[in-house]
């Protein structure tokens, strides 16, 4: 185990300096193998690589690494930038409250969660389209927002590497060993990621989380509990900041458009150690237009090379013996409905676009008492959550969410995730080549009641309020149209068998959040990567010949 854990320790250090090197020489090809190595040639027109893994998120990260380490020369595709070059004013990241281009996805304005401020638009702001590092992905009655660039999701996400309880998992995957992952791969998982929690002590004291211990006392007015949060960010590079010592990023206003410091996201922690195989070789500003499958078994991929700019400098095909879709949730779906329905798969099944959920997203705020401030210095990494899962009636674990304004508000923020039944469809849309979610407004209502249950208890004991002036224009206590957490498309024992293999067609995998039906009662990536620990482990021993 200790030789295990050197191993991956100075891959580590290989993929990083790879990472660095990258930056510096301003390329898209990112790899640690030597120029000849079949991976880094595989990024051709019309050339062969062993195995593709679409997406650099979670599930693909741990494909990758995993990979590499059994000697598969492996190509990861990236729609997004690597994100390690400082831009004009020396960060690589911009902060919530002074956004720029490289805060969105093409977008012309920033679409932040948070869209007003006593009914004002003074949140978001005019941007130049560019390939930033936050997209929201908007449908017709759903909004999903997605991380882009090396890294997806974990680039943006507020980091709380949260186990569900055991009995959901049981109940949403009864399919899986609970007792492997909880022992085995739940485990392996935390320590990849390099998950660490808060020192009590220090939470107790700061002037950094008065908005938590504020929600504490008056959720426990109430009879709710809380429960501290692990979180990838570094806790103790967090106490230097505090103090003064280390430039500033979970207090400097930076989370949703990405940490300049502190966070162990997965170009620190998998990426990392997966480039540092040598096996492994990551082709950013790489976008996956279509999959079709040849007579001999191959999968043929189109792929658009774009630039920052979203120029289209090249397209180009690209073929392999296996290959993972690790898109996200929304990503994996599309291309998996769009080979469906123009018959480039035609062995998928109907499941594919199925089970798809919000993981019961919904956010909402209190006013406070003029007497009891929330505080002008809020950390943006939450550390702590209302722990009512429990409740038959009314399941819900609620993150206490930080408003980091910079100015006092008496505001209490939160991100309710509610055990939701409701499921939502993608389905193929040949007028835009798109795929569509089939999903209404009212099928959150569960949801918001869910989350209003809850509300409703605290602002009675403590004779508070809600705010309705955050979610826009129109009054609205509850955001019910936005989702941080996309899940299903591709449902583990349904659109594939119980370890991501795609039913239909052999050498084809899902491997990240699109394997879990629409839900897991807390924040998903740390299931997302353990569960896909498992999968990989047994496809590497069972399916792959090419090394």
């Amino acid at each position: 185990m200790v030789d295990n854990q050197q191993h991956l320790s100075r891959r580590r250090l290989f993929g990083l300096a790879a990472l660095g090197a990258a930056a510096a020489a301003g390329v898209t090809t990112i790899t640690a193998a030597p120029r000849a190595a079949a991976a880094t040639r595989a990024a051709d027109d019309g050339s062969f690589v062993p195995a593709v893994v679409i997406g650099t998120g979670y599930g693909a990260a741990v494909s990758a690494l995993r990979l590499g380490e059994a000697g598969v020369s492996t190509l990861m595709l990236e729609m997004g930038q690597l994100w390690n070059q400082p831009g004009p004013d020396g960060n690589v990241f911009c902060n919530m409250l002074k956004p720029d281009k490289r805060s969105s996805w093409f977008k012309k304005r920033t679409e932040a969660p948070l869209g007003s401020f006593l009914w004002f638009d003074v949140v978001n702001r005019d941007i130049e389209p560019y390939a930033g590092v936050l997209d929201r992905v908007n449908f017709d009655q759903m909004s999903v927002y997605v991380g882009r660039g090396v890294g997806g999701g974990s680039l943006v996400n507020g980091g709380m590497a949260v186990q569900p309880k055991r009995s959901y998992f049981e109940e949403i995957l009864p399919q899986v060993d609970a007792g492997e992952m909880y022992d085995r791969y739940f485990p392996r998982a935390n320590a990849m990621l390099k998950v660490n929690h808060i020192a009590p002590d220090w939470f107790e004291k700061t002037d950094w989380y008065q908005f938590a211990r504020v929600s504490r006392e008056q959720a426990g007015k109430a009879g709710l509990s809380t429960t501290f949060v692990p979180n990838v960010y570094d806790f103790d590079y967090m106490r230097r900041e505090a103090a003064g010592e280390v430039p500033k990023s979970a207090l400097g206003t930076e989370v949703i458009y990405g940490n300049n410091h502190g966070k162990q996201s997965l170009d620190k922690t998998y990426l990392a150690a997966a480039l540092g195989t040598g096996k492994v070789t990551i082709e950013t500003l790489h976008q996956v237009k279509a999959v079709r499958q040849q007579p001999d078994g191959t999968y043929v991929l189109t792929v658009d090379r774009i630039d920052a700019d979203g120029r289209q400098l090249a397209r180009k095909e690209i073929s392999c013996r296996y290959l993972f879709l690790g898109a996200g949730s929304l990503g994996s779906s599309e291309l998996l409905v769009r080979a469906r329905d123009t018959g480039a798969l035609p062995g998928l099944n109907d499941e594919v676009g199925r089970g798809w959920g919000p993981n019961g997203n919904i956010m909402t705020a209190r006013a406070n008492h003029m007497w009891n401030p929330t505080g002008s210095k809020q950390s943006s990494i939450p550390a702590l959550g209302i722990d009512d899962w429990d409740n038959a009636a009314a399941p819900v674990f609620a993150e206490i969410a930080p408003m980091p304004a910079g100015v006092e508000t008496w505001v209490s923020l939160y991100l309710a995730i509610t055990k939701n039944p409701e499921r939502g469809t993608f389905v193929y849309d040949r007028a835009t080549d798109r795929a569509k979610l089939q999903w209404t407004r009212e099928q959150n209502a569960p949801a918001v009641a869910a989350a209003k249950s809850l509300f409703d208890r605290i602002n009675k004991a403590n004779t508070t309020m809600y705010r309705y002036d955050l979610f826009g224009a129109q009054l609205k206590a509850f955001a019910d149209d936005f989702s941080y957490h996309p899940l299903g498309g591709a449902v583990l024992g349904k659109a594939t068998d119980l370890y991501g293999r795609v039913q239909g067609h052999k050498n084809l995998y899902v491997t990240d959040g699109a394997l879990i039906p629409g839900s897991v009662g807390v924040n998903p990536f740390v299931t997302i990567t353990a569960l896909a620990e498992r999968n990989i482990e047994r496809v590497i021993a069972q399916d792959i010949t090419a090394r």
